[in-house]
């Protein structure tokens, strides 16, 4: 007897980029019921910094370190941007849950700065973990 493997609605593999993608709007959507703001903001991936999108004038450069995430605030038509870069995170991890941990801390800590408050007022739980 053949038939699917799986149901059509459940997909049969999920890329790493797609699963970086998801991490990322957990973390947005866990954040916005407390900060219900954040629905004005757009998330972005990235595979790395300085390179299509992220590249606006207004960037700053350390030559030391390789960010994770960036702010970009609103102007010339676009919305809040808060863009996430999916290489360096998968880098720094071993695993789906350091992953996912490192990615709500990036997460976080880019909210904060775009609020102009501490991470620890976005996310009680942040640097618990």
């Amino acid at each position: 007897m053949r038939g699917p493997i799986a149901p059509p609605q459940v997909p049969l593999s999920v890329s790493r980029a797609d699963a970086f993608v998801d991490l990322v709007y957990d973390s947005r959507d866990r954040l916005e019921r407390r900060w219900p703001q954040l629905a004005e903001v757009d998330f972005m991936v990235l595979e790395v910094p300085g390179f299509g999108p992220d590249s606006w004038p207004d960037t700053e450069t350390d030559a030391e370190t390789v960010p994770l995430g960036r702010v970009v605030p609103a102007g010339d038509g676009h919305r809040d941007r808060i863009v996430i870069y999916r290489r360096p995170v998968e880098i720094r991890t071993k695993s789906r849950d350091e992953r996912a941990l490192l990615v709500h801390e990036v997460v976080v800590e880019q909210v904060a700065e775009l609020l102009g408050l501490a991470p620890e007022s976005v996310d009680p739980r942040y640097g618990q973990d």
